[in-house]
């Protein structure tokens, strides 16, 4: 459905995308999964047709966007930004109806469609409320209905759920899963990990490039780190002696000391020199385990890594 060939963007001297290509599957929702920073606001546009690249093309189904303006592929095409951009002074049902008439959409159907988009998002009690009076999670619901009323083949999101209270971002992937079996492809932008595991497929993204892209047990399958997780009553006391001792990055978690295992003779060191360090009291508490890290850690280790490189 999309196709990128080594887009790239830059601002001044900044380069924002760095000779991206990827594709993106029909029917998908494809995560993009990154810092501030890193580019991925400037994805999203340019992917949307709203920001040329300097460089490289953008096909959508098969359409050069950039080099086909007269061909109307903008239709095919729904971009919710980051930021609120509804009328605020307006009602829910006024906006909708706004968004309607800009895309030519006859009364009678805007009223259906408009109907339609109330089941997936529960705003109907709040139709005559103005815009600019709706909670954070409900502004969002608000402008993906705007975004859905002209029936959008692709669905371009930049952080959709970003500021949005837990049980909102959880209804907001719920409708998003239903425009998934209704055969729509979404493409979104997050800063959170745990939302890139609900999508098909992500990209890992830092300054302007990806790190990783491909399913999530295919990304942590080329992996072969391994994290140490040891639970102490006091974790502050033993970082700071493998900090010191080991000189190795170590993550605190409530009562557990986490750390990327670098092999099997450093670890051994670092459990027996905690063993050793531990109080009477503080050995009733103690346990360790190695486990699978998950997309958070992992990444977290990575950007850390190329920070230092």
């Amino acid at each position: 459905m999309i196709e990128a060939k080594n887009i790239t963007k830059r601002f001044y001297n900044n380069v924002a995308v760095n000779s991206l290509s990827f594709n993106i599957k029909k029917q998908e929702i494809f995560g993009i999964v990154g810092p501030d920073g890193a580019g991925k606001s400037t994805l999203l546009r340019i992917l949307a047709g709203i920001l040329p690249p300097d460089e490289g093309k953008v096909f959508i189904d098969s359409i050069d966007i950039y080099n086909n303006l007269s061909k109307n592929f903008k239709e095919k095409i729904s971009y919710m930004p980051q930021s609120f951009g509804l009328y605020e002074d307006l009602t829910v049902e006024e906006n909708l109806h706004f968004i309607g008439k800009l895309f030519s959409i006859p009364k009678k159907e805007r009223e259906m469609r408009i109907e339609r988009l109330y089941q997936f998002s529960n705003l109907k009690p709040f139709k005559n409320r103005l815009a600019g009076r709706l909670s954070g999670g409900m502004k969002q619901k608000l402008g993906l209905m705007c975004a859905l009323m002209h029936n959008p083949l692709i669905l371009i999101l930049d952080e959709p759920t970003n500021g949005v209270d837990p049980v909102s971002r959880r209804e907001f992937w719920d409708i998003l899963y239903e425009l998934l079996k209704e055969g729509t492809t979404i493409v979104i932008s997050t800063a959170y990990l745990d939302e890139a595991e609900r999508c098909s497929r992500i990209a890992l993204m830092y300054q302007g490039k990806f790190l990783l892209s491909g399913q999530i047990s295919e990304i942590q399958r080329q992996t072969e780190e391994k994290l140490v997780d040891i639970s102490v009553s006091n974790p502050l006391k033993f970082e700071k002696i493998i900090r010191e001792k080991f000189n190795i990055e170590v993550f605190v978690r409530g009562n557990s000391i986490l750390f990327f295992s670098p092999d099997e003779e450093i670890q051994s060191s670092i459990l027996a020199l905690v063993e050793k360090e531990l109080t009477k009291e503080e050995r009733e508490f103690f346990h360790w385990s190695i486990k699978q890290p998950t997309l958070e850690d992992l990444f977290i280790k990575w950007i850390k890594d190329l920070k230092a490189s």
